[in-house]
């Protein structure tokens, strides 16, 4: 992959995830986190729970290091994360939404500040 790729890659994923690995860590351990989401496989865990994991693992690693699989995640969690936004609910209290748990699963909360 092109160095331009990856950079681009590495910039989307930056503006979608928004929240730190220790907020999103933290996030993750909620009984709120992992009541959303579609469950994958046989483990009982949601794929969005899954990613979050994924996506500390990726907020904690080296530019350098970064694998192909790595910045396809995090093309994946953009790409959610840019779909997921466009869905915002209009007559529900985000605050305390599945659609924003949802979001949060996958590192990004629409109720943070810039």
């Amino acid at each position: 992959m092109a160095d331009t790729d990856a950079d681009t890659t590495r910039r989307e994923f930056g503006e979608a995830v928004n929240m730190t690995a220790g907020e999103l860590e933290k996030w993750l351990g909620t009984e709120e986190s992992q009541a959303v989401g579609q469950k994958s496989g046989g483990s009982g865990e949601s794929t969005g729970h899954e990613s979050g994991r994924r996506i500390v693992e990726l907020l904690h690693t080296k530019k350098a290091d970064l694998t192909d699989d790595d910045l396809a995640h995090m093309r994946k969690v953009h790409g959610y994360v840019q779909r997921h936004l466009a869905q915002e609910p209009e007559h529900e209290h985000v605050e305390t939404s599945k659609w924003r748990y949802s979001l949060m699963n996958w590192g990004h909360d629409p109720l943070k500040k810039k």
